[in-house]
């Protein structure tokens, strides 16, 4: 804590040990706010991921659907009896027949809105909705298949799954995506560091004939460098969260191309990502800084 309250505070004498321009400056302003403006969208791209996958779980866990395949003739008696057998199931909260409308609804996307649906053998579905103790799937099926020729019921677990499974995979890539922004954002910043610490080989060997000690020089160049990589990142964190918002909001019903982005006190994410740029080029410039000093000694 004595060492970041040191940041903080500064030192005139040392900071003019680190030259305020050249080279190595704009390559660390560059890097952390490049790094920064990617690690926003990896956070937004994670974080989305697991609340729309969230929402589209917890949609289809307590809803199935029951698809009756007939006759035009006999559906409306099968229909009647699936929901006979679905509201005399334990377990099944609602039960409710589609109407020709909103099954044309769900078929708009892939064969569009002028769909002559009733001149189609379209199946009827039954939207079923479970209570919080659930159904015997198993049973179910086994009752609709004796009582309702033609009914399949489909609980949405082979949905359910792959979604669960994706959005996990996603998010862990984005935080993956995040370590590799900031080891990338480490690695630059030690190389810059390097830079200056070799160009500053004169300046650094008179300090030390006056007396300078090397911690006094390391936190000088350690100072410099956070600095500049907070400020950059800061920069590249601001222009991430413009590019954000300027992306389609996120609908109803939620969808991952319009969905990406930060809602309510999920921005507060974005605060993290200077300070980890800042403590990432603090410890690497730090460690910079002791081996090319014993190299120079």
């Amino acid at each position: 804590m004595d060492q970041f309250r040191d940041l903080l505070r500064g030192d005139v004498r040392a900071d003019r040990v680190v030259p305020p321009s050249g080279m190595a400056a704009r390559l660390t302003l560059a890097v952390a706010g490049a790094m920064a403006f990617l690690a926003v969208f990896a956070l937004a791209l994670s974080l989305a991921t697991g609340r729309i996958a969230s929402q589209w779980s917890h949609e289809l866990t307590r809803t199935a659907t029951v698809r009756i395949t007939a006759a035009p003739a006999e559906m409306p008696a099968l229909t009647e009896a699936a929901l006979r057998v679905l509201r005399s199931t334990e377990g099944v909260e609602s039960a409710r027949a589609l109407t020709p409308e909103e099954q044309k609804a769900l078929l708009e996307p892939w064969f569009g809105s002028d769909l002559p649906i009733e001149a189609l053998p379209v199946p009827q579905l039954i939207e079923l909705r479970e209570t919080r103790a659930g159904y015997d799937a198993e049973g179910l099926r086994l009752r609709l298949g004796a009582e309702v020729p033609g009914a399949v019921l489909d609980d949405h677990g082979r949905w359910r799954r792959p979604v669960v499974q994706a959005s996990q995979r996603i998010r862990a890539l984005g935080l993956l995506s995040l370590l590799l922004i900031a080891g990338v954002m480490a690695g630059m910043v030690t190389l810059a560091a390097h830079a200056a610490l070799s160009a500053n080989a004169q300046v650094i060997a008179v300090l030390r004939l006056v007396g300078a000690r090397d911690a006094f020089i390391a936190r000088a160049f350690v100072r410099r460098f956070t600095l500049r990589a907070l400020w950059g990142s800061m920069t590249g964190t601001f222009l991430g969260a413009m590019a954000i918002l300027l992306l389609p909001g996120m609908p109803t019903e939620g969808t991952l191309l319009t969905g990406i982005g930060f809602h309510g006190a999920a921005w507060l994410w974005c605060l993290t990502i200077p300070l980890v740029a800042a403590m990432a080029a603090f410890f690497a410039t730090r460690a910079a800084a002791r081996r090319n000093l014993r190299g120079l000694a």
